[in-house]
This record gives structure tokens, C-alpha cells and sequence, in this order.
């Protein structure tokens, strides 16, 4: 476990929950706002069983645990930890990246709602991820969660030297096309960035209007997320 956080009301909609933050990535994505969790240690810095003594102590108080990362399916352990999350009477919310879809397989029936990230359309999905046939990937995650029936919300996070607005469109026609209800457009925020190029992008607001106006008619729930 790479840091826990006990109390939050906007990382699984309409709970309240705590935050695991599992270590490891196997992605390098520049603009990444948790960098310091993508290596993976030897050892834990947190103490699973002290974790799950806190959330035994808010029960009543709490109404979901989110496992975020890095990358949480990256842990073997994971299935094991929802299922104790579970037991304490929690719902279990998921944040992925779609990296591993067979181990995504393995845990979506001890989840009830998955946030997860789309980083760029599939055959791109290189550019921002730094590792060849990571779209790939990507989509058999998108097919697992969508076949799954739990829900999600999809998510991308957006940065003019990163995604062009054509690129844009053309992403959101293939999440459409493969079922994706809810989208969500995140605009690139430089706090924890650690690509210095990136965190210069100039003010313009980004993407732009027609852009957005494109990407909501494609979906039946769109939102864009204000930086």
C-alpha cells in the first residue's frame, strides 16, 4: 500500500469513502499526478492490517473503500482486500487504468462501481503511456468492465500537446461504439506533475467548445471536469 486516505467525498459518486492507494504502475504516463506511486517497492509502506483496524473503527461513518493507485490491479493481493473491505459491510469502488485485463476480469464481481481512465485513441495509446500495444490492452479492459454491468465512469484527462481535438473526437467515438455511457473530459492539472513541459501548457482552456459540444453528443452522460 502506497498511502491511505481516510475520508473522501468525491473518489466514488454519491459515498462517502476512504482511499487505498495501492504502489506500482506499469506505465510511465507524463502527465500522471501520482508519479511517486508508480515504481513498486519490496516492501509496503502501510501496514494493511492497521488499515483495515481504521476502517473497522468508521464503520457507520463511511459507505465505501476506493482502491486507487498507481495501478491497483497491479497487487495480488487485491481480490483478497476487497473481499475483507466487504465483509466490513463496504461497497468497493475501483480507479484503473486498464492495464490488465485478466486480472481486471478476476476482480469486477467484488466491485460495485469502476473509474477508469482512457488515455488516448487505442492506436495511440503508446504516445502517452511509453509502452508499445498498451492500447491494446486498454480495450479488452473497456469490453471487461462494460460486459461486466457495474458501474463505471470513464474518464480522460486532457493536455493540448498530448491529445489534439481531433484525437479527441476520434477516442470518443470508439468508446462510444464499444458502450461507454458515462464520459468524462478531466482537464490537465499541473499539481504533481513531474514533466516540466507539460506543467507549462499555456492557459488557454482547453479542449475547445466545439470539441466538448462533439464529445456530449456521443453520450447519453458527459461532464467536463474543470482543471
Amino acid at each position: 500500500m502506497g498511502g491511505f486516505t481516510p475520508f473522501t467525498a468525491t473518489d466514488y459518486p454519491g459515498r462517502l469513502a476512504a482511499v487505498v492507494f495501492v504502489q506500482g504502475c506499469a506505465w510511465r504516463c507524463a502527465y500522471c499526478h501520482n508519479p511517486h506511486l508508480q515504481p513498486r517497492p519490496v516492501r509496503s509502506a502501510l501496514d494493511w492490517g492497521d488499515i483495515l483496524v481504521t476502517l473497522e473503527r468508521r464503520r457507520g461513518l463511511l459507505d465505501a473503500v476506493v482502491f486507487s493507485g498507481g495501478e491497483p490491479t497491479t497487487d495480488p493481493c487485491l481480490p483478497d482486500a476487497m473481499r475483507a473491505v466487504r465483509a466490513l459491510g463496504f461497497e468497493v469502488g475501483l480507479h484503473t487504468a486498464c492495464i490488465y485485463p485478466d486480472r481486471l476480469r478476476a476482480v469486477l464481481p467484488l466491485t460495485d462501481w469502476v473509474g477508469f481512465d482512457i488515455k488516448a485513441p487505442f492506436d495511440d495509446y503508446a504516445s502517452v503511456t511509453g509502452v508499445p500495444g498498451s492500447g491494446t490492452v486498454a480495450r479488452a479492459c473497456v469490453e471487461a468492465i462494460i460486459a461486466s454491468g457495474v458501474p463505471s465512469e470513464c474518464r480522460t484527462t486532457v493536455h493540448p500537446d498530448l491529445l489534439s481535438p481531433q484525437a479527441l473526437l476520434r477516442m470518443g467515438g470508439e468508446l462510444a461504439a464499444l458502450g461507454v455511457v458515462h464520459y468524462v473530459i478531466q482537464q490537465f492539472r499541473p499539481q504533481g506533475c513531474a514533466d516540466a513541459r507539460l506543467r507549462l501548457a499555456t492557459g488557454v482552456p482547453y479542449p475547445p467548445e466545439d470539441t466538448v459540444a462533439g464529445l456530449r453528443r456521443r453520450f447519453p452522460s458527459f461532464l467536463l471536469r474543470h482543471a
